[in-house]
């Protein structure tokens, strides 16, 4: 059986939609996976489109997240591989939309997908990363993630009335750390949709890294029309296109990451 404790498991959240969450999460994967780090990218969002981001097809959703949540399958019947080496997927359906609901009248209905990653055919898997894909909203489907998860990451629009978002979500992480899960924190945030030409997205940046300070990632992901292509070949960024600025900024953010718990590993930090 694997390590657990060597399993870095990180949920990537934001309450609000259209922030990059979605396409950080197929590329951060992928971009970890190209780094050589085994990963497991889970989509907890009814919509599914990391799932359709990295190639797959309705008819090969056998089992999904939501059999990984409610359902006797074991995880080694849901946990599928995708196109590209070294990244696997838990695919999500529409058929999530109900979870919330039925998630309310499960005993530990916070700690489903804990349970679920805790079970030994995942961990034999011996994955290094698993990432979290979760909803654009703070429900019980990403409670979940984040009492499942190490660590939170925090896609975060350059624009303006980003960071009044933000706010809340914090309070959210506060409140799990004192109730449920006392090693959760920030992993990062990360700004997107980035266009230095842009006066807005400059004093965004310098609102960001004045109020929060080293949680902000060093890299930000920019605009460009590359990453906004690929879902639609059904591919990650770095596969449609490695040489594009999404690409690059991906694989920047992947090494940042790494880089940082290496460091806290080498210091005998738990992170």
């Amino acid at each position: 059986m694997a390590d657990r404790a060597k399993t870095r498991i990180i949920a990537i959240a934001n309450q609000k939609g259209g922030v990059g969450k979605t396409t950080t999460a197929i590329n951060l994967s992928a971009a970890l996976a190209e780094a050589g780090q085994r990963t497991l990218l889970i989509d907890l969002d009814p919509q599914g489109n990391a799932s359709t981001g990295l190639g797959l097809e309705m008819g090969a959703r056998k089992y999904t997240t939501y059999d990984l949540l409610f359902g006797d399958v074991p995880a080694r019947n849901i946990v599928l591989e995708t196109a590209q080496s070294g990244l696997w997927i838990v695919p999500a359906t529409t058929d999530l939309s109900s979870a919330d609901i039925e998630l309310m009248s499960r005993a530990r209905r916070s700690y489903l997908l804990q349970d679920a990653l805790r079970q030994s055919d995942i961990q034999s898997l011996a994955f290094d990363y698993i990432l979290i894909d979760c909803p654009p909203s703070l429900n019980l489907l990403t409670l979940n993630a984040m009492v499942a998860a190490q660590s939170v990451l925090v896609p975060l629009q350059a624009e303006f009335f980003a960071l009044e978002g933000l706010s809340q979500l914090m309070l959210t992480v506060r409140e799990l750390r004192e109730t449920a899960n006392a090693q959760l924190r920030i992993e990062g945030i990360l700004l997107t949709m980035y266009d230095r030409r842009n006066n807005l997205a400059q004093q965004v940046e310098a609102d960001a890294r004045g109020n929060l300070g080293d949680l902000v990632f060093n890299t930000m992901i920019p605009r460009n029309v590359r990453l906004s292509e690929a879902p639609s070949y059904a591919v990650s960024v770095l596969t449609y296109d490695p040489l594009s600025k999404g690409a690059v900024a991906y694989r920047d953010l992947a090494s940042e990451l790494l880089s940082k718990h290496n460091k806290l590993q080498s210091e005998g930090v738990v992170s």
